[in-house]
């Protein structure tokens, strides 16, 4: 019998794909469980839709990161600190900073989790950080931190 899965399943496959199993393995786990549904002409169109529509859901959003991209190359945020001895930086600045600067100064949200740091920003300067804004779209993003 084929069957289409509903959820991932550690030993029959992933959520959408197409097995076969036997009737009985079918009708008495598969289907009682809602593991998974029979692979009918209905069943198959549904799952054609659905992975139409995810598709479509997964390019807009890469257009969308790819516009945000964009916009996060043109624009330097600002970052102030106070100073230690010697005219360095009395702390660090952490990614929660950036992103905290970046929401008030520009209006953009960034997750904290997709900016990847090279080092501890201790010094002040200018730095690039790289975003991750989806798995095919990184940005480089300019920090200006200065004396408060």
């Amino acid at each position: 019998m084929k069957i289409i899965l509903l959820q991932d399943e550690k030993k029959l496959g992933k959520k959408g794909d197409i097995i076969e199993a036997s009737d009985g393995y079918a009708r008495n786990y598969i289907l009682p469980k809602k593991i998974g549904v029979e692979a009918n002409a209905k069943n198959l169109n549904d799952l054609k839709l659905q992975k139409a529509n995810e598709a479509k859901i997964a390019k807009a959003r890469l257009e969308e990161a790819q516009a945000l991209a964009g916009q996060l190359a043109e624009k330097t945020v600002e970052v102030k600190m106070k100073a230690g001895e010697g005219g360095r930086a009395f702390g660090s600045v952490s990614s929660k900073e950036i992103v905290n600067a970046c929401k008030e100064q520009y209006g953009i949200e960034l997750d904290k989790k997709k900016l990847a740091l090279p080092e501890a920003l201790k010094n002040f300067g200018v730095y690039e950080i790289d975003v991750k804004l989806h798995p095919q779209v990184m940005a480089k993003l300019k920090v200006h931190i200065s004396e408060s």
